[in-house]
């Protein structure tokens, strides 16, 4: 019982002479615990990110043999990429491959009002969905059918927190909900609210057959997103391969019908129709197409933050060790006593090992207060809804304590073992101090710590410069001050009657009535020949969009040659305006009054062509994110409700706001309005590079201030090794300023040398972010050079804090000690 109580005691012993110790050091200590601490915090936050991102979608069950079909079309010199594809495609797979288990749709149905008691509630989490929805995907239910739930015309399925916004209960299968004042459905389930992790969060789902359009058999129009479920997620290629055929098959005729060609002269002259597969899980990280059901992330910045992470834990790593070595190096005489009064090397080393792994234990433990503690306001900032909760904390503890004893054995290993193997005479005699001026590897540290540093100090300025271009740059209209109303449709027929009101209004310059404007993600494409031979050659798919009169005075853009349309010109109908890009690719020498052709019908001859006289040209506006580059855009003269867009000038909006919402009361009073700005659509296009430039500024900082913590520590350590020197030195009568620029110089040509290494390498992989987008900046010089200045100052501030409280000290103390 004695030899089992002995260990035990002896590991009490080394946690109370550790404790011991700590304390007697506070301020290392303090700063020990808090530099890694910090950075296990953040590392932390980082992994909850990035493991959130990467679980996108995996909450189905059969997620692994989930694929959503794709579509790639080019025609001509025109190309564009589909998350959508034709209507029949679903029923199709299952009926021509046994190896499709099932096939699902959804459609995004926009923006939607559901009343509640008198008021209509805007809803834009709507969609009409396949019977075969809950097959698919895991989408639990909580009340209902789900095999039957989505079959008969008009149901609808609502998620729990819907069922309880608008009955207050989640039994509600078999009531009713009026959509848009003109639809009544039944609620036929309710089902668990979607995961937070899905590409898709709706929060109704609207029976496909209640959509007539959906039973359409065209195979040369893509409006459906269209998932399929495969026996195997082996037999993905041989679908993928198999497409060609099966569209040559379906969609041959009404391509000659349309295109006056096969499918194989369709490809043979360089244009494409094409389907692919993308799984399930990689749809969020990899897939940014037309069509997509929400905005997704990038793999590139789950990249950029896992290595963010690493960086960070390898500089609060590096910094622990470092500041372990500094003060274990002054303990150079209580190792030599302890060995003479028969201390064991075993346990020296023990000793040592103990006291680094009781400080890693603590600091992570903060870690884990200080992640907890953040979390909101990184949730806030991300836009996420990260937790730590039972799940995550299956893989956090065991991880954060893998981290603590590699950690803590790795740092305390190297005082441990090469102060305890020196003879009790050789520490005595001062030889400990002559073994530790080989300072070859912290220098690297330092070099290294202080080269992540200016790499992420020039990148925040990169970032930071690039999303201020953004902000800033010429667009090609004027989107401040302009109030959207988006629902607009909702006034039907008296639409033009409330756009004519607002006109009337003071402070109002102008309005234009159309859903499609640059900010909006409603867009719509069509097929326009530059000539009347009809060629595939001359064909153009460029945007076309229907808009009125004012449209180009609203937005403030600007005609580069020709003109607007007019109101007093009813030829105008038949007219068009283009922007340049367009002109560009139609390549007329003047494009003023020349003639392109559309089809309106499924025939495809001159007979059945729409001709257009190009009445101007437009200068060319962004209608799309700045990572892409200015496309075709067609502007027809027409009727479209989509929404209303005011340009307003008055120092009292609110007062403005009211009368719009009067005017609106006026012509409809059951309906609610449903307004946003411009500049606020802008801004959400973006959102994720500025989110990511303001996490990207916060793990900058931090990672400065733990490099600098290392810094500190190694300039405490080389001001301990050199007391001696400092006190001859003083004695004979050097300065202050003379001592702490000996102490600094040192310092200051290691972080040289990281301006040297990171100034490119920074330079190298922002130039490669900056290559998605179209419009982008260049770096300049000065951005290279404000990086060093910042690592210099911030290096020189830490250094000359321990190098000027060294040389101030008394030499009679530091001479006498030695």
């Amino acid at each position: 019982m004695t030899q089992f109580n002995e260990p035990r005691e002896m590991i009490r012993n080394y946690i109370k002479t550790a404790y011991r110790g700590l304390r007697k050091n506070r301020g290392f200590t303090t700063i020990n615990i808090l530099g890694l601490a910090l950075g296990l915090a953040t590392c932390l936050l980082i992994i909850l990110y990035v493991a959130d991102e990467l679980s996108y979608d995996r909450y189905n069950d059969k997620a692994g043999r989930i694929y959503r079909v794709n579509e790639d079309l080019k025609l001509g010199d025109n190309s564009v990429k589909y998350a959508v594809c034709m209507a029949p495609l679903a029923k199709t797979l299952i009926a021509e491959y046994p190896f499709v288990e099932n096939a699902t749709r959804l459609k995004n149905a926009g923006t939607s009002h559901v009343k509640k008691g008198a008021l209509n509630i805007s809803e834009n989490h709507v969609a009409f969905a396949d019977p075969s929805l809950f097959s698919v995907f895991t989408l639990p239910m909580i009340n209902g059918n789900p095999a039957s739930a989505l079959v008969e015309p008009n149901s609808v399925v609502i998620t729990e927190t819907t069922a309880k916004k608008y009955f207050n209960s989640t039994n509600v299968v078999g009531k009713t909900l009026l959509f848009n004042d003109n639809t009544l459905c039944k609620v036929t389930g309710v089902i668990k609210d979607v995961p937070h992790t899905s590409h898709f969060n709706f929060d109704f789902f609207i029976s496909m057959s209640s959509f007539p359009d959906s039973r359409s058999t065209e195979w040369l129009r893509s409006d459906y997103n269209t998932y399929v479920l495969l026996r195997d997620k082996s037999y993905a290629k041989q679908l993928e391969s198999s497409f060609p055929a099966l569209l040559e098959k379906f969609s041959g005729a009404q391509m000659k019908a349309q295109l006056n060609m096969s499918y194989a002269d369709f490809e043979k002259q360089g244009s494409f129709f094409r389907l692919n597969l993308i799984p399930l899980t990689d749809i969020h990280l990899k897939s940014s197409l037309s069509g997509e059901l929400a905005a997704n992330g990038t793999t590139q910045y789950v990249y950029i933050f896992l290595l963010i992470a690493v960086f960070i834990l390898l500089i609060a790593c590096i910094n622990f060790m470092n500041l372990s070595t500094a003060r274990s190096a002054n303990r150079a005489r209580e190792v030599g006593v302890r060995k003479v009064l028969g201390s064991a090397r075993k346990h020296l080393v023990a000793q040592f090992l103990t006291e680094s792994v009781l400080v890693t234990v603590i600091s992570t433990v903060l870690a884990f207060v200080i992640a907890l503690f953040l979390l909101p306001l990184f949730n806030q900032l991300s836009g996420k809804e990260l937790a730590i909760n039972s799940t995550s904390m299956v893989w956090i503890v065991p991880s954060l304590i893998g981290i603590a004893l590699f950690v803590g054995v790795l740092s305390g290993s190297y005082p441990a073992f090469y102060l305890s193997a020196f003879q009790p005479v050789d520490v005595l005699k001062g030889k400990l101090a002559r073994g530790f001026k080989g300072g070859g590897l912290r220098s690297f540290f330092v070099v290294f710590q202080f080269s992540i540093s200016i790499v992420l100090i020039i990148g925040t300025l990169v970032i930071y410069n690039q999303l201020n271009y953004i902000q800033t740059k010429n667009l090609g209209y004027n989107r401040s001050q302009v109030l959207i109303v988006k629902n607009v449709f909702e006034l039907n027929n008296k639409a033009k009657l409330f756009k004519q009101k607002v006109k009337e209004l003071p402070g109002v310059i102008n309005a234009t009535m159309t859903g499609f404007l640059p900010t909006s993600g409603f867009k719509s494409t069509a097929i326009y020949y530059k000539d009347a031979s009809l060629s595939e050659k001359t064909s153009m798919f460029p945007q076309s969009w229907q808009v009125d009169a004012d449209y180009v005075p609203t937005l403030n853009m600007k005609m580069a040659t020709g003109r607007n349309f007019s109101k007093d010109m009813l030829t105008d109908s038949d007219g068009v305006v283009i922007n340049q890009a367009a002109a560009k690719f139609l390549g007329f020498k003047d494009p003023l009054n020349s003639i392109i052709y559309r089809s309106v019908s499924s025939q495809h001859d001159l007979a059945h062509m729409k001709q257009y006289r190009i009445l101007g040209v437009v200068k060319d506006f962004n209608f799309n994110s700045l990572h892409e580059s200015v496309s075709p855009v067609i502007l027809t003269l027409g009727d479209d409700n989509g929404a209303l867009s005011i340009r307003v000038n008055t120092n009292n909006l609110s007062a403005l706001m009211t009368q719009i919402n009067a005017a609106w009361k006026d012509v409809n009073p059951n309906v609610q309005i449903n307004y946003t700005f411009m500049d606020q659509d802008f801004d959400a296009i973006y959102r994720t590079e500025q989110r990511t430039g303001q996490i990207f500024i916060i793990f900058t900082a931090l990672a400065i201030v733990i490099a600098c913590l290392g810094l500190f520590g190694l300039a405490a350590y080389a001001a301990e090794q050199r007391t001696k020197e400092i006190g001859i030195r003083k004695v004979l009568g050097a300065s202050v300023s003379a001592i702490a620029g000996m102490l600094s110089k040192d310092f200051i040509k290691l972080v040289g040398i990281s301006i040297l290494i990171a100034s490119p390498l920074a330079w190298y992989f922002m130039n490669k972010w900056l290559e998605g987008f179209a419009y982008r900046i260049n770096i300049q010089w000065w951005v290279l050079v404000l990086a060093g200045v910042a690592a210099l100052l911030i290096a020189v501030i830490t250094v000359s804090f321990q190098s000027i409280k060294a040389a101030v000290a008394n030499p009679a103390d530091s001479l006498k000690n030695e």
